[in-house]
């Protein structure tokens, strides 16, 4: 029920009803709105400065999120790049040792002309298919990284094979031999010093000084250091792994022990005239899986081309053994 109000009128000595003009109405309702105007200005520029809005939050969320995944990409490109720098070390070495050749130009060309892709791809994408796009891209590349890492470690465990293989192969002379004089008998069938038959001479017989330093054709363990009377006199066999061990025959001294880790070039005896023998000299062998091999093939370490032919005519040549 609207509210009725009077006002005493002094002229007509009476009560009278109160009527506002259409005007001060009208001004009363402009200066409420004006005033719920400014009021709402000034508390939403409040909540605005204080409080975020939804926009604002999901922003805020967001770019959070943003900050993480650059820090989490950032630790992935360090641990990149420590993995990279390490395969390429161990890259360069292998074709330095191995294939004796240098990859660096054809996979920087390559490098270039991905870069060059990914650049063109990054560049029509927004900010979250960036985003989304760039963690595939590490994922892929960071699983691409341990399969070649583990294929490095495998060439790397070849390699090691490799050279333990070579360490282990017979590739010296057993004597110093500069001159290579000192061949007396070849590999084959020989005439038998004692009994001047023709029997087969499973080794290289070299003339010597007695005490002529002996040395380890190749790394391996000493089998045999001393005299079981068959012939061979004091002697020595090595071990060398991979089915290969070699015989050096006629001692005068060995210096080495059984169960002794020798390496090539290192003196393990010295030449005598031990055993069934006719004169001071080395009789040495080579035998891999239980086969007698040619001496001759295993000397290309210390041999140059011309020397090795001259070596062959002369272990070919000389016809009759000292043992």
């Amino acid at each position: 029920m609207k509210k009725i109000k009077y006002y005493y009128n002094t002229q007509t000595l009476r009560y009278e009803k109160q009527v506002t003009p259409l005007r001060v109405t009208l001004l009363r309702i402009f200066a409420f709105i004006s005033t719920a105007i400014v009021t709402g200005l000034i508390i939403v520029t409040i909540a605005f400065r204080f409080v975020d809005s939804p926009k604002e939050k999901i922003m805020k969320i967001q770019l959070e999120r943003a900050e993480y995944l650059n820090n989490v990409y950032a630790s992935k490109y360090k641990d990149l790049d420590d993995r990279l720098r390490q395969l390429e070390k161990r890259d360069n070495e292998v074709y330095r040792t191995v294939f004796e050749a240098n990859p660096l130009p054809d996979s920087l060309r390559v490098r270039q002309l991905e870069r060059r892709k990914e650049m063109q791809i990054l560049a029509g994408m927004d900010s979250e298919e960036l985003t989304e796009g760039i963690a595939k891209r590490l994922s892929s590349i960071y699983n691409r990284l341990i399969s070649q890492e583990k294929s490095y470690n495998e060439i790397e465990k070849m390699v090691k094979n490799k050279e333990k293989l070579l360490a282990s192969t017979p590739a010296i002379q057993p004597l110093s031999n500069k001159d290579l004089d000192r061949v007396s008998s070849g590999f084959g069938y020989r005439i038998d010093p004692l009994y001047k038959t023709v029997k087969f001479h499973p080794g290289l017989d070299f003339t010597a000084p007695q005490g002529t330093p002996v040395y380890a054709t190749a790394d391996g363990v000493i089998e045999i250091a001393g005299n079981l009377g068959n012939g061979y006199g004091n002697h020595i066999v090595i071990d060398h792994g991979y089915s290969y061990n070699t015989l050096y025959g006629h001692l005068y001294k060995i210096k080495v022990k059984r169960g002794q880790k020798v390496k090539r070039g290192e003196v393990i005896g010295y030449v005598g005239n031990t055993g069934k023998s006719t004169g001071p000299h080395l009789h040495y062998e080579v035998i891999k899986r239980n086969k007698h091999l040619d001496p001759i093939y295993f000397f290309y370490t210390d041999l140059t081309p011309e020397q090795y032919q001259l070596i062959l005519k002369l272990a070919a040549s000389r016809n009759q053994s000292f043992d």
